[in-house]
């Protein structure tokens, strides 16, 4: 883990453990919010049953991405919580087949949800405030540029973007929402 507490994930059996619909958004909620949580308490996040959600937060747990929290009282119900404030997928160009397929796995996944999330805000859009009708984007640019720029570019967007990650917002004005950030950025033939 790098001393921003990102975990740079490796090993084709963690991207394996992660992917999955519900277990993405237990470590998205669990690792950005920094909040500890029951399995019914992800079971509603997710929309499964405890015991479903259960299974996926002892999968999530053997993979070492989440861990036992201090019990909130009487012991009953087990806690969780993330082991990192955040994680990204380290497979690299010459990554062998196996992580390969565990990285193509877990994109599928994120792909999907992100996609579903555009798909959600279209559908109530409509109802929304002129405000946040009007402050939302969705828009696709054609540029020309070289890796090194296509890097810097990138760079300088994270940078950008940095001080609004939920996990990092410390003082989040009344008026605020949780929105979805997503780019884009590869090369097209």
């Amino acid at each position: 883990m790098s001393s921003e507490g990102l975990l740079k994930i490796t090993d084709p059996s963690v991207m394996r453990a992660l992917a999955h619909p519900a277990r993405i958004a237990i470590m998205d909620h669990l690792s950005a919010t920094g909040e500890d949580a029951t399995a019914t308490e992800c079971a509603e996040m997710v929309g499964l049953s405890p015991s479903a959600t259960s299974y996926h937060l002892r999968a999530l747990a053997k993979a070492g991405l989440i861990e036992d929290a201090p019990s909130r009282g009487d012991g009953r119900e087990r806690v969780w919580r993330a082991r990192t404030r955040g994680w990204s997928l380290e497979v690299g160009p010459d990554g062998g087949s196996e992580a390969r397929a565990a990285e193509s796995a877990v994109a599928g996944v994120f792909l999907a949800q992100g996609d579903e999330r555009v798909r959600r805000w279209l559908s109530r859009s409509s109802q929304e405030t002129t405000q946040w009708f009007d402050a939302a984007l969705m828009s696709e640019f054609g540029i020309v540029i070289t890796a090194d720029e296509l890097t810097a570019l990138t760079d300088k967007m994270a940078e950008l973007l940095e001080p609004y990650k939920v996990s990092q917002r410390q003082e989040v004005p009344a008026d605020a929402r949780r929105v979805t950030c997503q780019i884009r950025a590869v090369p097209v033939d």
